[in-house]
């Protein structure tokens, strides 16, 4: 098998998607922790455009961008897909996993309020998201997007989620109320709990404690954080 390796941050929700993509396709890799001060000349050369994680090497040819990586391995490594193959249905899986990034404006504009009425503001717009999400996406007969196994709309959004789970402990905020959402945490509660996701999610107290140093102790880098996490 061809040299593997994964640049990223620990703390990355985009970085989750390649780590979640690799381990449920059972993909052995070699895992480079970058540090976001001081960041490797080698990510620079691989992703010399946006100089941001995460970065997939496979066989000495990079990969940027999270979901183009998960495209790119579900493609070179087709068992355990992820992509549906009948061209509609991937059609839609593009579709939602595209919601999905665009949700995140609305997660950065909670970490960027400056005031309670901004933070509310923030939160109803991504209640606007997931009751989208809610009515279009789930009946009592799914487990997850793609049905009874995990694909790439559940990777898209499962990374969101988790990181809106830490923010909330962090922030003291409540954002994923389950009488609100009742399919969507029924969908989460699934998807977190499969093995290989539960077993390679970030500790959450570990999490809380890094987004309160950056937010609260260290507030001028608050900025340059949410560019390294992709948000």
């Amino acid at each position: 098998m061809a040299e593997i390796k994964l640049h990223g941050f620990w703390y990355s929700p985009f970085t989750w998607r390649v780590k979640w993509t690799l381990e449920l396709k059972g993909i052995s890799y070699e895992n480079i922790e970058e540090d976001r001060f001081n960041m490797s000349t080698q990510l620079f050369q691989y992703n010399p455009v946006y100089k941001r994680t995460p970065v997939l090497i496979h066989d000495r040819k990079p990969i940027c961008e999270s979901m183009i990586i998960v495209e790119y391995i579900d493609q070179i490594w087709p068992h355990n897909p992820l992509i549906p193959t009948d061209s509609y249905e991937k059609s839609q899986a593009q579709f939602w996993v595209k919601y999905a990034d665009d949700m995140i404006f609305a997660v950065e504009s909670i970490v960027r309020s400056n005031n309670g009425e901004e933070k509310e503001k923030a939160i109803e717009k991504i209640w606007e998201y997931l009751r989208v999400v809610e009515v279009q996406c789930f009946n009592d007969e799914k487990n997850f997007f793609g049905g009874d196994t995990i694909n790439i709309v559940d990777i898209a959004f499962g990374s969101i989620v988790k990181f809106l789970e830490v923010l909330e402990d962090a922030l003291g905020v409540k954002v994923l109320e389950y009488e609100k959402f009742p399919h969507f945490h029924s969908w989460y509660n699934n998807f977190k709990n499969t093995p290989i996701i539960k077993e390679n999610l970030p500790d959450q107290s570990k999490m809380v404690a890094f987004l309160k140093f950056t937010l609260f102790v260290m507030p001028f880098t608050s900025v340059t954080t949410l560019s390294c996490i992709g948000i």
